[in-house]
């Protein structure tokens, strides 16, 4: 099992943010912080203290929190669930926020893996995308993480974006390479509906982002990344020998997690459910919980959590077709043999004509006991995914 903690604060929100996340609300961090203890406690009760082998603390931005917040929560964690030997234990961070003391606190809470939002290693579309760093201030986090202790820190950044050029990204990449970090995820911009950037692309204010030259830019980075002897082990996340994201692999992967925080979402087997969203009143219903038993059916147990707002049934079907789309997402693909353990039966034996059709299209191969996409089908990623639902 992994465990999520939300820290939906940011000092300002990105105008292409979409996440449960808000600025300007820190008079809520000390109630905040009480509140997210008391759930971190009550899922411990009541799962009788699991065995967790992954926790991530994203948002927001944790690191805008005080140090001792993080050892609060962190030591809440620590309490409440069983933490493997080994546990890998990220924390989501951005430039500017925290300085060799601050990493100190968090190694010595238990943090050890950081994932620093860099987005760009351009001066002027930092500036377009709202961050508050710079490209020198970027690399100056990494080399201080890495100078802390952090062996394990993660670079996030940005492609597809409006004023986004060929040769900028090229340049962010070159950065990249200078750094040569264990982990890099880059994600392709989506504009969110509702977001101040959709209004802006909408209302003509800024250029709409390209596709096709979108695409261009995964390849690039695809190249790139192989020729530096990364591992392209999920479409969008390369990684150094050892160094995936073990957190975001219980997702990709489609094993159990539990999320606590305003909006955090959560899976247990049969079940996804959901967190309300609004930060004072999770803090509300937090402040007024009582402890309670853990001597339940799964179902039971979630409707015990008082800031559970929406719990979704997932039937086999779904499962599976979940399942599909996520393992896919991997290079190691689906294991048939995992697959048919689980769902009674291998992959072929529920969506055969489908993975014959996707295969006669160059979109999907079969090999060593697992589905994989080909390169054409991670291009086509979504496309492919879609055919199992």
């Amino acid at each position: 099992m992994s465990l999520y903690v939300h820290v939906p604060f940011c000092e300002t929100k990105c105008p292409y943010c979409d996440f449960n996340t808000y600025a300007r609300i820190e008079s809520l961090m000390p109630s905040y912080i009480k509140a997210l203890v008391a759930e971190i406690r009550l899922w411990g009760q009541l799962l009788s203290k699991p065995t967790v082998h992954t926790v991530f603390l994203g948002g927001g931005t944790p690191s805008y929190l005080p140090a001792e917040d993080i050892e609060t929560v962190m030591s809440a964690v620590q309490d409440a669930f069983e933490l493997e030997s080994g546990a890998e234990v990220t924390m989501e961070a951005n430039p500017g926020d925290f300085d060799a003391g601050k990493l100190k606190q968090y190694l010595a809470a238990g943090v050890n893996r950081l994932s620093i939002g860099v987005q760009s290693f351009d001066d002027d579309l930092l500036q377009k995308l709202g961050r508050r760093h710079s490209a020198q201030g970027a690399i100056d986090a990494y080399r201080m993480a890495i100078d802390a202790g952090f062996e394990n820190v993660s670079i996030d950044l940005m492609y597809g974006l409006p004023y986004q050029s060929p040769e900028q990204w090229e340049s962010t990449l070159d950065a990249l390479s200078n750094l040569n970090p264990p982990h890099v995820s880059m994600y392709c911009l989506t504009l969110e509906g509702g977001t101040p950037m959709e209004r802006w692309v909408k209302s003509g204010q800024m250029p709409e982002p390209d596709p096709d030259l979108a695409a261009d830019m995964y390849l690039a980075a695809q190249e790139r990344m192989k020729a530096q002897g990364y591992r392209h082990y999920e479409i969008s996340n390369w990684a150094g020998v050892g160094m995936e994201s073990r957190h975001n692999l219980t997702y990709w992967r489609n094993q159990p997690y539990i999320g606590v925080g305003p909006g955090a979402h959560s899976y247990l087997p049969g079940y996804r459910f959901f967190n309300l969203k609004s930060p004072r009143d999770y803090i509300d219903i937090m402040q007024a919980t009582v402890d309670h038993s853990s001597e339940a059916g799964t179902k039971e147990i979630i409707q015990k959590m008082p800031v559970v707002e929406t719990i979704e049934d997932i039937d086999k079907d779904l499962e599976m077709a979940e399942t599909m789309m996520m393992g896919l997402r991997l290079d190691t693909g689906i294991e048939v043999r995992d697959f048919n353990e689980r769902f009674g039966g291998p992959p072929s034996a529920y969506y055969g004509e489908t993975l014959d059709e996707l295969a006669s299209l160059g979109l999907l191969m079969s090999e060593d006991g697992c589905l994989r996409l080909t390169h054409r089908g991670r291009m086509m990623g979504n496309q492919v995914f879609s055919r199992f639902f």
